[in-house]
C-alpha cells in the first residue's frame, strides 16, 4: 500500500528539517568556538609556567651552573600534577620533575616540539612514552636554544574544564521546540485554503455547486486567492454558455484558416476577428488601428459599406478588390440570415504579382524571340535574292544566320532550365559534388575563352569542400557567372572564385572579376529576368540569353542558398554565395 503524507505534514516536516539543521548547526558552532577558547586559554596559562622558568633558569644562570634541579623548588608554586621537561637544541631532556632524565630518550621529534621549533610554540595530546601518562603538552622554544615544555595529566578534571556544555544548549533546544511548534500551527492555517480548494475540485467533479464554497475559505491571502479562483470559474462558466451559440459559425470560417476573416453582429458590434483581419486591415486603412470597426468608416471599404447599407434583399454577397501600400487584397462579405455577418479579406499579392511575372515573362521572351527570327528571316531573305555566283557575300549571311540560331537555341536552352528549375526541382538528381573538381572542370571548359580574352580564371577552393546538390545546377551557376564576366568584363581581367569561411552548416563563396563593375542603383536588379544594365557591363551582340543571373539566383535558390552582388573596392563586380554544407555521417 502507498504511503503518502499530506501536504499540511509536508510543510511542517520539510521546514522542522530545516529548522532542526540550522539549530544542530548553532549548537556545533558555539560549541566549537567555546572549546576554541578554553583551549587557547589553558594554552596561555601554560605559557606563563613556562616564561615563569625561562626567566627563573636565566635570572639564576641554571643552564651555565648545570644547577637545573633548583627548578624543584619553583614548581612547588604550580599545581601538583604539572609536569615540567626542559630539552635542549638537540632533543636531549636537560630535566623531567617527573621521570628520571638518563630513561628518557631523544625528545626533538616530538609532535609538540618539532610544532615548537617552527612557530615558537605548540601543543599536542598524547600518551607518554616515559610513564605512559596520556597528558596535554605545551613547549616553548626560547632564543638561548633550549625548550620549555610544560605537561598537564589529560584526565577527567582537564576533559571537563576544556568541555563546552553549558545553559546554552538547552535555550538552543527550547528555540527549536518552539519553532517546530509555531511551525505546525502556521502549517495548519496555510494548509486550510488549500484543503479547501481541494474539496471545490472534488465537489465540482462530483457535479457540486461552487457557491457553497464562498464562506468556508479562512481570511487570509490565500484564501481571497482561493475565493478568487472559485469567482473566476463561474464567470468561465457564464463566457462558456454566451459562446456556445455562436460556436457553429466559427467553426465553419474560422479553423486553420490563413485568411483574414472577421464576424459582426446586426448592429455592426465585432463577434469575432481572426489576427490576420486586422494585420490587412492595418495594411490597408492610413493610420494604424486596433478596431476592426474601422472598416464601417474607412473610404478604403467604401463599396462595402454601401454594400451593407443597400444590399438587396436576395443578394447576400458581394466582392470587391483593394490595391493598397503596393498590395492586392481581395474583400468579400457574406451576410447570414439573422443579419450578422462575415467580412473576408485575401492578399492575392502573391497571385497577382505571379500573373503579371507571367505576362511580363511572356512579353520578354516574345521579343527576345522576334530579335534573332528577325535577323533570320532578312538574312535568308537577302541570300535567295542574291545571284548563284555570288558565293562570298551567301556565305557571310550564312553564317551571320547561323549565329543568330546558336543564339536562339541558347535562349531557348536557358528558358526551358529557369522552367525546370521553378516547376520541376525534382527532376535534378542531388549527389555530393566536390566544388575544386567541379571548378577545375569549368576552368577546362572555358580554357580557350579566357586565352582569347587574356583573362585568368583563379580557383581558390580545398579539396574538402563538398556540397549536395545537383552537379547540372552547381556547374550552371559558375559557368554562368563566369560567362557573365567573359561577356561584360573586358579583356585582360583577372577571375577569381574562393571559399573564404567554412562553418559547421554553411560554405561562403565569393565569385569577382576585376572589371568595371555596375552602377550602385543596377546591383538589387541584375538578377531579374532580361533585365539589362545601360552602362558599364552593357550587353552587345556576343552576350547570352540575358537570363544567365536569373538562372543562377534560381539554382542557388534550389540549393537553400543565397546570392548577393556588390562593387568591389578596388574595381570589378563581386558575387558573395552561401550554400548549405554536406552533413558528415
Amino acid at each position: 500500500m502507498k504511503f503518502s503524507l499530506s501536504y499540511r505534514r509536508k510543510i511542517f516536516l520539510y521546514f522542522s528539517a530545516i529548522i532542526f539543521v540550522f539549530t544542530v548547526g548553532i549548537v556545533f558552532f558555539e560549541q566549537q568556538q567555546i572549546k576554541r577558547e578554553r583551549h587557547n586559554s589553558l594554552q596561555s596559562r601554560l605559557n606563563i609556567y613556562a616564561e615563569t622558568i625561562h626567566t627563573y633558569i636565566n635570572d639564576n644562570n641554571l643552564l651555565e651552573t648545570d644547577s637545573l634541579g633548583a627548578i624543584d623548588r619553583i614548581s612547588l608554586y604550580f599545581p601538583d600534577d604539572v609536569r615540567i621537561s626542559i630539552i635542549d637544541s638537540l632533543g636531549k631532556v636537560l630535566y623531567d620533575n617527573r621521570v628520571n632524565t638518563e630513561t628518557m630518550e631523544n625528545h626533538l621529534h616530538r609532535p609538540e616540539v618539532q610544532e615548537a621549533a617552527s612557530r615558537g610554540s605548540g601543543s599536542n595530546i598524547r600518551i607518554s612514552a616515559s610513564n605512559e601518562v596520556e597528558y596535554l603538552y605545551y613547549a616553548r622554544k626560547f632564543g638561548d636554544g633550549y625548550y620549555v615544555r610544560i605537561a598537564m595529566p589529560y584526565d577527567l578534571k582537564l576533559q571537563s574544564f576544556l568541555d563546552a556544555r553549558n545553559s546554552f544548549i538547552y535555550f538552543i533546544i527550547l528555540f527549536f521546540l518552539v519553532c517546530v511548534v509555531l511551525m505546525n500551527y502556521f502549517a495548519n492555517q496555510f494548509t486550510k485554503s488549500i484543503q479547501q480548494l481541494r474539496n471545490f475540485s472534488q465537489q465540482l467533479k462530483a457535479g457540486g455547486n461552487p457557491d457553497i464554497f464562498f464562506n468556508e475559505f479562512p481570511d487570509d491571502e490565500v484564501g481571497a486567492i482561493s475565493a478568487d479562483i472559485v469567482e473566476n470559474y463561474k464567470l468561465l462558466q457564464e463566457n462558456r454558455k454566451q459562446l456556445s451559440t455562436e460556436r457553429e459559425k466559427l467553426l465553419q470560417h474560422f479553423h486553420f484558416s490563413e485568411e483574414g476573416i472577421a464576424i459582426f453582429s446586426k448592429d455592426r458590434s465585432k463577434i469575432y476577428a481572426n489576427s490576420h483581419f486586422l494585420q490587412y486591415l492595418n495594411l490597408i486603412v492610413d493610420r494604424a488601428t486596433l478596431r476592426e470597426e474601422v472598416v464601417f468608416t474607412d473610404p478604403a471599404f467604401a463599396e462595402i459599406q454601401y454594400f451593407l447599407d443597400h444590399h438587396p434583399e436576395k443578394e447576400n454577397i458581394f466582392t470587391t478588390r483593394i490595391k493598397k501600400n503596393g498590395k492586392r487584397f481581395n474583400v468579400r462579405v457574406i451576410i447570414f440570415d439573422d443579419e450578422s455577418f462575415e467580412l473576408y479579406i485575401g492578399d492575392i499579392t502573391k497571385q497577382e504579382k505571379t500573373r503579371l511575372l507571367k505576362q511580363e515573362m511572356t512579353n520578354n521572351i516574345a521579343h527576345e524571340l522576334r530579335t534573332p527570327v528577325t535577323s533570320i528571316r532578312g538574312y535568308l531573305e537577302t541570300i535567295l535574292n542574291l545571284d548563284e555566283e555570288d558565293d562570298s557575300r551567301r556565305n557571310i549571311f550564312l553564317e551571320r544566320a547561323y549565329a543568330q540560331t546558336i543564339r536562339l537555341s541558347e535562349l531557348i536552352q536557358d528558358i526551358s532550365m529557369l522552367t525546370k528549375i521553378e516547376d520541376a526541382p525534382d527532376r535534378f538528381a542531388r549527389e555530393e559534388v566536390k566544388m575544386k573538381e567541379l571548378l577545375e572542370e569549368l576552368k577546362s571548359d572555358v580554357e580557350d575563352k579566357l586565352i582569347k580574352k587574356n583573362d585568368t580564371f583563379t580557383v581558390e577552393v580545398d579539396d574538402r569542400i563538398c556540397v549536395t546538390g545537383s552537379r547540372t545546377l552547381l556547374y550552371t551557376i559558375f559557368r554562368n557567372l563566369i560567362e557573365n564576366s567573359l561577356n561584360y568584363a573586358g579583356n585582360g581581367v583577372e577571375i577569381s572564385v574562393r571559399c573564404y569561411a567554412d562553418t559547421d552548416d554553411t560554405l561562403f563563396f565569393e565569385f569577382y572579376d576585376t572589371g568595371p563593375g555596375v552602377e550602385d542603383k543596377h546591383l538589387v536588379r541584375i538578377f531579374e529576368r532580361f533585365y539589362r544594365v545601360n552602362e558599364g557591363r552593357t550587353r552587345n551582340t556576343s552576350g547570352g540569353s540575358g537570363l544567365g543571373l536569373a538562372i543562377v539566383k534560381n539554382a542557388i535558390l534550389f540549393h537553400h542558398g543565397s546570392i548577393v552582388a556588390k562593387n568591389r573596392p578596388g574595381g570589378g563586380l563581386s558575387f558573395l554565395i552561401t550554400l548549405p554544407k554536406t552533413k558528415s555521417e
